[in-house]
């Protein structure tokens, strides 16, 4: 198994490193156009082989492809990051051309490859990495649901006062801070809806915390985050490698699901050796359909900016 991720900055970095201790491949490729970054990190992250203990092999390489012939997993971090007051939307000019080159370069190499997109606007970059290879759609992947859920639990167990883990919930549709659904309703905490812990206003109040979950540690840090991001994304790819079929809100390209058609947008998944599997429906009431309908908007009217770039 090889797994190739690139963009060693933060949260290309972290991604790596959570493979690399998972063990979930033979070979770990970091790439990034930094001339000597991506060397860097990869070898100071193999001088922690003998104290963790792992056998996985981490190589770097600046903008050369070639190493990462044969990989099984792709993952795209690349891009520039968010800073404080931006949107992730900002990001789509610069960003779009990033992820079109890196699709190309490593489609070149890695033909049969499951990619991963974590860079923003995700949601975006995910329908531009489906049209730009011609893949079949369950090769291509968002990971954003991931790190939206994990935000979404980790605000519900502040409120209520217990351990994360025992939580279930989900966060759907775009992955944007004005796009995201957090689903209240179905949350629970060891079976029991969390409404049973919860007020109605302080259920509002976590959903509206996990919206603006990347805003806030943007501005508590300066830049965007890459602990939750990195973990979120080697998630997911270890579902893929070791065919786990975990369930999981990721960006996916929906041909009638969800009522939406010819667009990437969160939604619970199936996870497994050949990329999403299946798409599971969790039976919206009209207030969470007519929600996730305007997250959809929102999210083509993006997808419709790609038509004015030059890419």
């Amino acid at each position: 198994m090889k797994i190739t991720v690139v963009g060693a900055g933060a949260v290309g970095a972290t991604t790596a490193d959570n493979i690399v201790r998972r063990e979930l491949a033979e070979e770990v490729v970091l790439v990034d156009i930094k001339e000597g970054l991506s060397e860097g990190k990869a070898l100071d992250m193999f001088q922690t082989a003998t104290l963790l203990e792992f056998d996985t092999k981490i190589t770097g390489s600046t903008n050369d492809y070639s190493k990462t012939a044969g990989s099984d997993v792709v993952v795209i971090t690349s891009g520039i990051p968010r800073k404080p007051g931006m949107t992730r939307e900002e990001l789509i000019g610069t960003n779009a051309g990033i992820v079109k080159s890196v699709v190309d370069n490593a489609l070149k190499y890695s033909p049969d490859a499951i990619f991963v997109i974590v860079s923003n606007p995700m949601d975006t970059m995910t329908y531009l990495a489906l049209k730009e290879s011609g893949l079949p759609k369950n090769r291509i992947i968002g990971m954003g649901g991931i790190l939206d859920s994990s935000r979404f639990k980790t605000y519900l167990s502040l409120a209520i006062g217990c351990q994360p883990n025992d939580l279930h919930a989900t966060v759907i549709g775009g992955h944007g801070d004005t796009t995201m659904i957090p689903l209240t309703r179905l949350a629970t905490y060891n079976g029991v809806p969390v409404s049973q812990f919860l007020s109605a206003d302080q259920l509002k109040q976590v959903a509206a915390d996990t919206m603006v979950g990347g805003a806030t540690l943007t501005k508590l840090i300066g830049t965007s985050a890459w602990y939750a991001p990195g973990a979120s994304s080697a998630l997911l790819v270890e579902s893929i490698v070791r065919d786990q079929k975990r369930v999981f809100p990721c960006c996916v390209y929906l041909d009638g699901e969800y009522g939406q058609n010819d667009i990437c947008l969160g939604v619970p998944v199936v996870i497994g050796r050949t990329g999403w599997e299946r798409i599971i429906d969790y039976k919206l009431n009209p207030e969470e359909q007519d929600t996730f309908s305007k997250s959809a908007d929102a999210v083509r009217n993006m997808n419709n900016v790609l038509a004015t770039l030059s890419l």
